[in-house]
């Protein structure tokens, strides 16, 4: 029997809090080895783990898989997320790369110097109430079901909550004026394996503070 999949990557978010969502909401157990030094870092790559020397990483079925898009890929196959058929897939992975924009916004905003931080917020919270939720919303209206493809689970679902909890941590207000999508994110909540990730002491990370942040930066060389 194949042991848990093994996550490769510094404790905190970054690109590697999606995986940790999908394979949570999945049902899957993992195990996290925390890069916690350059040094760390540097053994991976060292060692022949990382192909394109950097992380996340994720040693699952006797593969070291790399590349954030490509695990949440092949978990979603997996596990039977990510559609029936070719046309939901794309529709899984339309609605997936929109929401990767957003995310890359909430990701680096930690990084974005003192002066320009509010002006940041600002404009994600813009770009959230006025093109991403409305798009998501019409998703939702357009076909009056559960979820956004297929009338089943899947990883887009799983990423748009997850986005949601993001949001809300910069401003609880922002998903009010959308009824579907916040019946959506209390569905998705309250399935046992994701009310079991949303619980204290659970793998799920907190907000970057500026102590992990300094620990990133150290680990990944970043001035």
């Amino acid at each position: 029997m194949a042991g848990k999949p093994k996550l490769h990557y510094f404790n905190g978010r970054g690109r590697m809090e999606c995986i940790r969502w999908l394979l949570a909401a999945a049902g899957v157990g993992f195990e996290e080895k925390f890069i916690e030094t350059p040094e760390d870092l540097e053994k991976l790559r060292n060692d022949g783990s990382l192909m394109f020397q950097q992380v996340p990483m994720v040693e699952m079925d006797g593969m070291k898989l790399v590349q954030t898009r490509a695990i949440l890929n092949y978990v979603a196959s997996k596990h039977n997320l990510y559609g029936r058929d070719m046309k939901e897939r794309a529709l899984i992975n339309m609605y997936v790369e929109g929401m990767a924009d957003l995310d890359e916004m909430i990701t680096f905003l930690p990084l974005c110097p003192p002066d320009q931080k509010d002006a940041k917020i600002a404009l994600i919270k813009e770009r959230t109430t006025n093109r991403y939720l409305p798009a998501f919303e019409k998703v939702l209206k357009s076909h009056g079901q559960d979820y956004l493809v297929g009338n089943r689970l899947s990883r887009a679902d799983i990423r748009l909550v997850e986005l949601f909890y993001y949001v809300e941590e910069l401003d609880p207000s922002l998903l009010a004026s959308f009824p579907l999508l916040k019946a959506l994110k209390t569905r998705i909540s309250s399935l046992p394996t994701v009310k079991k990730f949303l619980q204290p002491g659970s793998p799920r990370k907190p907000p970057l503070d500026e102590k992990g942040l300094e620990a990133a930066k150290k680990i990944f060389k970043i001035k």
